[in-house]
């Protein structure tokens, strides 16, 4: 893969890209990088031009010095097909890629071919969830880090027990990932997409664009019930829930979820 770097309303962002053919564009979940995402790489890179968002904050793109809206990150991804020449532009996102590739399709339809949005959530944060990750913030500033007493919480919103029980790699993984996460600018990132999160429902109406919504049976951050809400509020949406996977289902199932991927692709 080779990195590229784009300039945009949230800094800079770097890209992995890889093969040719139609744009798939991935972007991840809070905490995550484009890695996230590698497994869907090498299945869909022998067909596709394969794009990997390290999103605002995070990885190798430009730190967050503030909280951002959902439409500015619409917006980065905008930029970033301008940038790369590409008319439209198949989106797959976790978390809060699958929120923004929401945001993307409902204001620029012209722009998106189909969208895949994996565990993710229209709806705004309920006053529980804004507290927990208010003190889950406010915890990591004060140790410098997701470490220590953080790491358990932090993984249990991510992975389920399967993943405990059976995945050690993944594991790894996400534990190394979210200790890579800078302090202030993950702070700015969770603000924006946990704590000040918009109710997006009115808005996906607006969506014409095929979409398939993914659930994970095991995904403790939004449950099956409040993603199949996120469905509803898109018009023809085809939704699907992934037993024995949570929050990261790309990287907890990923031959699960290239196939239904590759099979959403071809219907449409």
């Amino acid at each position: 893969m080779q990195d590229r770097y784009v300039e945009t309303v949230l800094g800079r962002i770097r890209l992995r890209i890889d093969g040719s053919g139609p744009a798939l564009l991935f972007w991840p979940s809070l905490l995550m990088d484009g890695t996230l995402w590698s497994a869907q790489a090498e299945h869909f890179a022998g067909r596709f031009q394969v794009i990997l968002v390290d999103p605002p904050g995070h990885g190798g793109s430009a730190l967050l010095t503030k909280p951002f809206s959902f439409a500015e990150c619409a917006r980065v991804v905008l930029q970033i097909v301008d940038d790369l020449g590409v008319d439209k532009v198949h989106l797959i996102g976790n978390s809060w890629g699958g929120m923004i590739g929401g945001t993307f399709a409902a204001l620029h339809p012209d722009r998106t071919g189909r969208a895949v949005l994996m565990n993710a959530t229209a709806s705004p944060a309920g006053r529980r969830q804004r507290f927990e990750y208010g003190v889950l913030t406010r915890s990591a500033h004060l140790l410098g880090g997701v470490r220590g007493p953080l790491t358990r919480p932090v993984l249990g919103a991510f992975l389920g027990p399967t993943a405990a029980r059976e995945k050690p790699e993944v594991v790894a993984k996400v534990n190394d990932l979210v200790h890579r996460v800078n302090v202030r600018s993950g702070m700015h990132a969770v603000t924006s997409v946990v704590i000040r999160r918009p109710d997006q429902r009115a808005l996906f109406h607006a969506i014409r664009s095929p979409v398939l919504v993914v659930a994970g049976a095991e995904d403790q951050t939004f449950p099956v019930a409040e993603t199949k809400v996120m469905a509803d509020a898109i018009p023809g949406a085809r939704f699907v829930v992934l037993e024995q996977a949570a929050h990261l289902a790309a990287l907890e199932s990923p031959k699960q979820v290239n196939a239904l991927i590759d099979d959403f692709l071809a219907e449409h």
